[in-house]
């Protein structure tokens, strides 16, 4: 591993421990060259999923893209940083699992909100009013009212 700080090669693991459900390895490194310290991750990537936009881009999956969105939906919330993590897992497990390498980001708009539904219902509506493209209030107001129609039929049945 590179240093970053000097950019030296020469870098000994001072100490590693699972991370994200036991999904990643963190690892604390020492850079044997300038003594700076830093920290690394490892995750097991099944395979490269391709996001296919609506207008019918393709660009490569990013984790740490997911992270910052679901980050800015439940942005001043009561959310920890270890449960967003755990929440983006959970989406990249589902994602390559599938089976599919290439995915709609309409697909994985709806992993989002789904896992966000069941974490924090301000962050669920913040990123619906982005992702569903909101207009003017009004598209709030149906958007909460259908939520809580849904939630209903639930606790109902």
């Amino acid at each position: 591993m590179r240093c970053p700080f000097c950019g030296s090669e020469n870098t000994a693991v001072k100490d590693s421990r699972s991370a994200e459900d036991d999904t990643a390895v963190r690892r604390r490194r020492v850079c044997e060259s300038c003594g700076a310290r830093f920290t690394t991750f490892e995750r097991v990537q099944l395979r490269e999923i391709v996001v296919v936009k609506r207008d019918g881009k393709r660009s490569l999956f990013e984790r740490d893209k997911l992270s910052r969105s679901i980050s800015v939906a439940v942005r001043k919330r009561p959310v920890d940083r270890d449960r967003i993590d755990q929440m983006v897992s959970g989406i990249v497990r589902k994602l390559e699992s599938g089976g599919e390498s290439e995915v709609p980001s309409s697909q994985l708009g709806e992993l989002v909100m789904e896992s966000l539904k069941r974490v924090d219902p301000v962050g669920y509506v913040r990123y619906a009013s982005v992702y569903r493209d909101f207009k003017d209030p009004s598209d709030f107001a149906q958007f909460i009212e259908k939520t809580a129609l849904e939630e209903e039929d639930i606790d109902e049945s």
